[in-house]
């Protein structure tokens, strides 16, 4: 059955039933467990639906999901842009989490994307994006964390003003970021009020990862965040500049390049 066709069939049960498990599409379409993962992220990336713990619920057409609703335009504008890159990033970043983790990850447009790639259970995240927080609760098992603060709409992060949040109390063996930008000097930041929520976050990890496709090394304007003795792991896409990696690599800078990904289409 060719992927338009059995998107149609999916999204047919779904009007008839409301929603559905995993295990009934399986069963109704019939298709292999990973391909009704694979056409339930695809549907929900393009808001036909909301995928719920183990499954799915229809979308009245023309209508948004909650997270697609609460994204800011400068947001949607950037999770646009090199998309085939970014979903490489986050699927390699995601591989590094394991059940029992307790991670953090920042909010950003490649670090949104690895609830996609996250194993369904079994994590404690910590994180600064209400979109994700919000897609993790509706999409998976693991135990979301929020800090304290205001929601910053610019960016679609919780920020606070206070040094005492609740992010002090919690300790990570990785944290997972996007950056502004990446030079000589560090990670690059462009808003003041990132600068200050990012580093608290910072503090609370063991090791720093850091996902940032090519043309974030294009920026050379903004903030210093950290410097990138600071970084343990870098990943990014192929097409970030030879003599720019190679330079990383010998600042002892571990970095990983991937390929792009494109995102599955029907037909």
């Amino acid at each position: 059955m060719k992927n338009l066709r059995r998107h149609k069939r999916l999204l047919k049960l779904l009007d008839e039933q409301g929603e559905a498990t995993a295990e009934e599409l399986m069963a109704w379409l019939p298709a292999s467990a990973a391909t009704v993962r694979r056409d339930l992220a695809w549907l929900a990336a393009h808001q036909q639906l909301i995928r719920l713990r183990g499954g799915a619920r229809r979308l009245p057409r023309g209508s948004e999901t909650p997270v697609s609703s609460l994204r800011s335009q400068a947001f949607r504008d950037a999770s646009g842009r090199q998309v085939a890159e970014k979903r490489a990033i986050a699927r390699q970043a995601a591989g590094l989490c394991h059940p029992g983790d307790t991670v953090i990850i920042n909010g950003g447009t490649t670090t949104f994307l690895m609830a996609e790639f996250l194993p369904p259970r079994g994590l404690r995240v910590l994180t600064n994006s209400f979109l994700l927080a919000e897609r993790l609760l509706s999409g998976s098992e693991h135990e979301v964390i929020l800090p304290g603060g205001s929601v910053y709409r610019e960016q679609n992060v919780i920020v606070s003003p206070f040094e005492n949040d609740v992010a002090q109390h919690h300790y990570a063996s990785t944290m997972f970021m996007s950056a502004h930008g990446l030079s000589a000097l560090g990670l690059m930041e462009s808003d003041p009020l990132l600068v200050q929520a990012e580093r608290r976050l910072i503090q609370q990890a063991e090791k720093l990862v850091v996902l940032a496709d090519h043309t974030k090394f294009e920026r050379r304007t903004g903030l210093v965040l950290c410097g990138l003795d600071r970084v343990n792991c870098l990943i990014t896409d192929s097409a970030a500049p030879d003599a720019v990696v190679q330079w990383l690599e010998q600042q002892g800078l571990r970095v990983v390049v991937v390929e792009p990904e494109a995102q599955p289409e029907p037909g």
